[in-house]
Parts: structure tokens; sequence; C-alpha cells
């Protein structure tokens, strides 16, 4: 479960970062930074929805 905590708030500061790009300007970086969120919130979600299920796969 600590896996699914450190992925989303590692997201979560991707997803800041691309708040600050958005507001700066820098529409490139912004968009790389919300991929990056997406990828990582998705992992957390997807991590914490197996671990609640009980098939964790050990």
């Amino acid at each position: 479960m600590r896996h699914a905590y450190i992925r989303g708030i590692i997201g979560l500061i991707w997803l800041a970062a691309a708040i600050v790009c958005g507001i700066s300007g820098i529409f490139p970086m912004m968009g790389l930074y919300v991929i990056l969120a997406i990828a990582f919130l998705y992992s957390a979600y997807t991590i914490w929805k197996r671990e609640k299920d009980g098939k964790g796969g050990r």
C-alpha cells in the first residue's frame, strides 16, 4: 500500500508543477507534466484498487 501513497504524492507534485507551468506560460512543459501526473495517479489508483480488492498478487 505504501507504493500507492508514494505514487499518489508524486502524481500530485507533477500536477502542481503543471499548474505552475500553465500559469507561467510554459505550455510544452505543462503538457509533459500533465501526462506524467496522469500516469502516476492512474498507477496509484490501480495499485490501491488491487490492494482493496485483496488481489495483491502475492
